[in-house]
């Protein structure tokens, strides 16, 4: 009866928070418009732009920062309107969907083929990855994760069925995580469409990359350092659970909950900072499970090979509603999305059979390294959103030229990187196996 009472409670105070759903839906405010211009008139510094959904024309002044000659007829942009320099003033244009080219083409199937084994892999939706990558490639910030949030649940989808078939899932785990995450998912799109009505395109440009830079540091820079302890055998994460996680399971809050597949008895309660901060993220800047994953590596007691499977379970149901929110923005890339989820499928079966070859800390490893690359890359292009927001004086061409080829190739070789390790550790992997089994084979051969 006491768990009972105690469970109406908890989901009392969830509902107001859920509130916020209606909101997450919304639309950009009036500082913000979404259309294409039909009629642009330099010499009176003019336009007109027809308004999405409503099919509105709406006349515009251009304003002092903005030049006419980089506007474009026909494509959809994001525009920002400066209330403070007078009524219907543009403060900044944006194109929203990028033009999709051969070589752009290839870039994103790749891109979408190593996101899939990452995923399958490591447990993350790849996006630490994909945002980067259709960043890199001329997406805005906040269309780059509302349609990396969109491919990523049927992704998860079948990167948990996958798992599960290999007893890896913890569903209970994965339900009760999903409950806070969509709470989560709701604050990060408030915040995110704060930043687009405040700062534009370059201000989402700008705070992805930054929170991008900082998470993948700290957590990459942890999860390395556990990883080499483990590989070493001096890890407190490998044959025991960690200390904290041992801490926390000793809160005795009810409801206490036990997970069979992940082995661990804990109360209800620890689970929820967790969720709450994966769905921020994963809605934010479209990723959750490198915060997922060590959450419930370190925090609540699951192995890495559990944690990662089933992360995409709480990524599928997180990913779907996260969609549905971004959708009614009009924010997604529905040609992103389709085109990395055209290979992602692919990478990420092959990177959950890749669990069952190898150690523990492979995924460690594999999840570390990636993300210290990544975190280079985004680094590499904070200066230039710096720039577009007049926040720091304007680069040298050749300092900004420089810092693009940094960007660029830091994110090839984390692409390059990710997928070598994955494919050598599962070459080794099945090898291994195979050996292990031919004493068997041939014991049988000889009984026959």
């Amino acid at each position: 009866m006491k768990r009972f009472v105690v469970t109406i409670l908890f989901a009392l105070i969830l509902l107001p928070l859920a509130s916020v759903v209606y909101a997450g839906g919304a639309g950009p405010d009036k500082s913000m418009l979404k259309g294409v211009f039909t009629e642009i008139n330099e010499a009176q510094h003019t336009a007109v732009l027809k308004k999405d959904v409503t099919g509105e024309m709406k006349s515009l002044i251009i304003g002092e920062k903005v030049k006419p000659e980089n506007l474009r007829l026909g494509k959809k942009v994001l525009v920002s309107m400066d209330h403070d320099a007078g009524e219907n003033v543009i403060k900044s244009v944006d194109i929203m969907f990028m033009d999709i080219t051969l070589q752009r083409l290839i870039a994103l199937l790749v891109v979408g083929l190593v996101g899939g084994l990452l995923s399958g892999f490591i447990g993350s939706g790849g996006a630490f990855v994909l945002t980067p990558a259709m960043m890199t490639l001329g997406a805005p910030g906040a269309v780059a994760v509302a349609s990396n949030m969109c491919h990523k649940f049927p992704k998860a989808m079948i990167g948990c069925f996958k798992r599960w078939k290999y007893g890896q899932v913890d569903l209970k785990l994965a339900g009760i995580m999903t409950l806070s995450s969509v709470v989560g998912v709701q604050i990060g799109v408030m915040i995110q469409k704060y930043i687009l009505n405040h700062w534009g395109n370059a201000g989402s440009n700008l705070y992805v990359s930054v929170v991008f830079f900082i998470i993948l540091i700290v957590v990459g820079g942890y999860v390395a350092m556990d990883a080499y302890k483990l590989s070493q055998g001096t890890s407190e994460s490998g044959a025991e659970t960690p200390k904290f996680a041992l801490m926390m399971q000793k809160i005795n809050l009810p409801p206490m909950i036990h997970f069979k597949v992940a082995k661990v008895t804990i109360s209800l309660w620890v689970t929820i900072p967790v969720g709450l901060a994966t769905g921020m993220l994963a809605a934010t800047i479209a990723v959750g499970g490198f915060i997922g994953v060590p959450g419930m590596i370190y925090v609540v007691g699951a192995s890495a090979v559990v944690s990662s499977a089933t992360e995409l379970g709480i990524a599928f149901l997180m990913g779907m509603w996260g969609s549905i929110q971004w959708g009614l923005s009009g924010l997604i890339d529905i040609r992103l999305t389709l085109i990395i989820l055209a290979t992602s499928l692919i990478g990420v079966q092959l990177g959950a059979l890749g669990t069952t070859y190898v150690k523990d800390y492979m995924i460690k490893i594999v999840m570390a390294a990636t993300m210290l690359i990544v975190s280079v890359s985004r680094g590499a292009k904070i200066p230039g959103y710096l720039e577009a927001l007049n926040l720091v004086s304007p680069l040298n061409p050749d300092t900004v030229a420089i810092l693009e080829s940094i960007s660029f190739w830091a994110l090839v070789a984390a692409l390059a990187i990710a997928g070598g390790i994955i494919a050598i550790a599962m070459i080794k992997g099945m090898l291994s196996a195979r050996n292990e089994a031919k004493p068997d084979i041939i014991a049988e051969a000889d009984r026959a």
